[in-house]
């Protein structure tokens, strides 16, 4: 008969509550099916609404987290409050007490990591962080164990399912962004202060720990340049999709032989990509290495039952020894590892989109490409519309028409450089939309 491993969750909110449920369930199926018996013997938090909306036995609910803690039953302690104020006070006192921790909490990991992970090691016990980067998608595995043989190219992430349905409503329905938001917020795919989202921080803080365990080198969370889609327009999106593109919200990042490019902005990519088919709430990560190509991984992000999935994951793993054993010999782990060597973005190489203001006189167009062409920036495609009723107003001056460019491949720091000097034209208005286009992966090694 299996040994039995004491489990103690804390935090039961909409993951908790799942986590919980599923834990209980499930046991007597996971004990069958993996060998190993969890035991679910304490639920801690202070309100438990969704813990009894759910019919959880209330014989597990305490409000006592040191009685949890110090019981020696118990192995594995999940981690499921969020933040990085109490969950960091938490996760040390868990792991200082040589107990297993298991968390999805991105945030604590993409800014503690580097000081949990050896705490982790040298109390002789681990931490399991699937639920983490994808929710109920495998990425963490797969980056640790399924690709350990393969130099990791390069990721590009759809990894918020908040912004993927806000975009995906303004691509099929024309939508603004204040209106997908709103419909987001309605139907509960939204916080009612949804910054963390929309500006592309919960993005970052999943490829930073991605890119981390990909590179095998820490990456800065500080030093990652993130944009989100909270300032995209409309007509960039119609525009675009006229063009052949999606518009995506991406967390990517890219290994060259100098270092490593890290970052998170709205980006086209080709409806031909598999990635530009994602849409509603589902996230999905590409992910190239050197030996086994382009694979790729797609699901629930978020989500209480999704997100359960990957932390009973864990446990399951965890109990059953081999994780531990896992843990202690990798060598990817923060903390570990050295500093990622972080490229400045300015001297990336790709294709970009263009939305130019201009007024409609004959040879400002041709004042534009001048510019372009003194900087090296070879154009792929010129679109010239009037421009449309719907978005006239006092931002557009009267007889301007929107002028969309898309290049071939540019330095970064060359294209800003030009749109300053195309902006300073008398005949173009401020705020250019500049927007990167992500085509299929190339060589980047030989960058």
């Amino acid at each position: 008969m299996s040994q039995r491993v004491g489990v103690a969750l804390v935090g039961c909110g909409t993951v908790g509550g799942s986590t919980a449920a599923l834990l209980l369930d499930q046991e007597e199926k996971i004990h069958q099916r993996s060998g190993v018996h969890l035991e679910l013997r304490y639920i801690v938090d202070k309100n438990f609404d969704v813990a009894r909306s759910l019919e959880l036995p209330e014989t597990l609910f305490t409000e006592d987290l040191d009685t949890a803690l110090s019981d020696p039953e118990v192995q594995i302690v999940i981690e499921l409050v969020g933040g990085t104020g109490f969950a960091l006070e938490l996760s040390r006192r868990v792991l200082k007490a040589g107990k297993h921790l298991v968390t999805a909490n991105k945030a604590l990991l993409a800014h503690h990591g580097a000081e949990l992970f050896p705490l982790a090691e040298q109390n002789g016990c681990s931490i399991g962080f699937e639920a983490s980067c994808g929710g109920g998608i495998p990425l963490v595995r797969t980056l640790y164990d399924g690709l350990m043989a393969n130099t990791i190219d390069a990721i590009y992430g759809i990894v918020n399912g908040t912004c993927n349905y806000i975009l995906t409503e303004m691509i099929e329905k024309g939508q603004s962004y204040d209106d997908a938001l709103a419909q987001a917020q309605a139907d509960g795919l939204a916080e009612a202060d949804p910054t963390l989202d929309v500006a592309g921080i919960d993005s970052a803080h999943k490829i930073c720990i991605m890119a981390s365990l990909a590179f095998g080198a820490t990456v800065d969370l500080d030093r990652i340049p993130v944009a989100g889609i909270n300032r995209l327009q409309a007509e960039d999106v119609a525009y675009g999709n006229e063009m052949g593109y999606v518009i995506k919200l991406i967390a990517s990042a890219v290994q060259t032989n100098r270092g490593c490019f890290v970052r998170v902005e709205p980006a086209f990519i080709s409806m031909d990509h598999p990635l530009a088919w994602v849409g509603g709430s589902f996230n999905a990560v590409s992910i190239y290495g050197h030996a086994v190509g382009h694979t790729m991984y797609y699901g629930r992000g978020a989500g209480g039952s999704p997100t359960a999935s990957a932390v009973a994951g864990d446990c399951i793993a965890i109990a059953g020894g081999a994780y531990p054993i896992q843990f202690k010999q990798i060598n990817i782990w923060q903390g570990k590892t050295k500093p990622a060597t972080q490229l400045d973005p300015a001297e990336i190489h790709q294709r970009y989109y263009l939305r130019l203001m201009v007024q409609d006189k004959p040879g400002n167009l041709g004042r534009i490409t001048t510019v372009l062409g003194s900087k090296g920036i070879s154009l792929s495609s010129i679109m010239q519309h009037e421009i449309p009723e719907s978005i006239q107003g006092d931002s557009n001056e009267p007889g301007s028409v929107p002028i969309v460019i898309t290049t071939h491949r540019v330095k970064e720091a060359d294209l800003h450089s030009a749109i300053r000097e195309i902006e300073n034209l008398a005949a173009v208005q401020p705020g250019s939309a500049v927007i990167p286009i992500i085509d299929e992966h190339p060589e980047f090694r030989e960058f």
